[in-house]
């Protein structure tokens, strides 16, 4: 039985809440997710993003169709497997600071939310009803860039600022709330606490530099042991990273069984490599795929399975070559 959101943080039950009827991801039961959305659009679709940012496309209806189309390539590697399927909304950037930059308000931030998770609700319901579960999730970036070097973040500072954007999941109507590329432990404790309060499960996804350390030196095991001491986050995520530097991060221990998602990097570059290309790395999906294998047996609970940057459909589908890979 799913333990009860009206439980204080203290609890650390780790547990997936009940919300919908669609079946939580396990190794028993793996889910397919989306790929690198940014650089897919950029740079495969022409398709120019301010700071990033993929979420002005939920205004119109050109952008809302090719959100479709990027979706649909994941939704079809979901029924050939027949597994079950995570639409993350393209809200990565759609917080205050960054939307400031757009020239955005904070009203005009909080509608765009609202209606992204709806309108991924409406795909689930009329495009996606032959697919079994389908979750949809609230995509939540960091405040500052992803791969700066940044001061350590205030749980309380970033609990406030990211607290706008989840509620705006939250009357949308998400079954969960995904933050990615985070490095600091500090905003992902923060980001957490906001969720919960809104009665949102909370997956928080950290990356690691080329040699498995997060930015600034902390290990991976470090920073999920520390969230897991403050929060009631579900589980954890790794994203933004290539299979090899992931590797470097995986010390053995029972505390590799809280990472429950992947979503890899195409390429083998570092961030900082990446930060200055003007061309995309696509990355070989072979070699991809051979370093997924090698993640996969170092992560026992490990049920979704996607892409990030410099990826898209056609890497996600050669994780799933084999069915094995979930």
């Amino acid at each position: 039985m799913s333990p009860s959101l009206a439980a204080k943080p203290s609890h650390h039950h780790h547990v997936a809440p009940t919300r919908t009827k669609v079946a939580w991801p396990s190794s028993a039961r793996p889910f397919v997710t989306d790929g690198g959305l940014e650089t897919d659009l950029i740079h495969n679709r022409g398709v120019t993003l301010r700071e990033f940012a993929a979420y002005p496309l939920v205004r119109t209806d050109a952008g809302l169709a090719m959100l479709d189309d990027y979706y649909d390539g994941y939704a079809e590697v979901a029924r050939r497997h027949g597994t079950g399927l995570v639409l993350e909304t393209p809200t990565w950037r759609a917080s205050a600071d960054w939307g400031a930059r757009l020239g955005d308000s904070r009203r005009a931030l909080y509608d765009v939310n609202v209606q992204a998770v709806r309108h991924l609700l409406q795909l689930r319901e009329e495009r996606y009803a032959d697919i079994a579960d389908v979750l949809v999730s609230g995509a939540v970036g960091p405040r500052a860039d992803a791969y700066a070097d940044i001061p350590p973040v205030d749980p309380d500072d970033a609990q406030m600022y990211h607290e706008p954007q989840l509620d705006a999941f939250a009357e949308g109507g998400v079954d969960l709330v995904t933050a990615f590329t985070l490095s600091d432990p500090g905003e992902a404790i923060g980001i957490a606490r906001a969720a919960f309060y809104h009665g949102l499960p909370t997956v928080i996804g950290f990356t690691v530099e080329e040699d498995g350390r997060m930015r600034g030196g902390m290990t991976l095991r470090e920073a999920i042991e520390l969230v897991d001491s403050e929060t009631d986050t579900v589980h954890y995520m790794l994203n933004c990273a290539h299979p090899q530097h992931i590797l470097r991060a995986l010390d053995d221990g029972p505390w590799r069984e809280r990472i429950v998602s992947v979503r890899y990097n195409a390429s083998t570059r570092t961030h900082a490599e990446l930060d200055r290309a003007t061309t995309l790395d696509a990355g070989d999906p072979a070699e991809l795929r051979r370093g997924h294998a090698e993640v996969r047996a170092r992560l026992p609970r490990l049920a979704i399975i996607g892409g990030c940057c410099g990826t898209d459909s056609r890497h996600v589908a050669a994780l799933w070559e084999d069915r094995a890979t979930a």
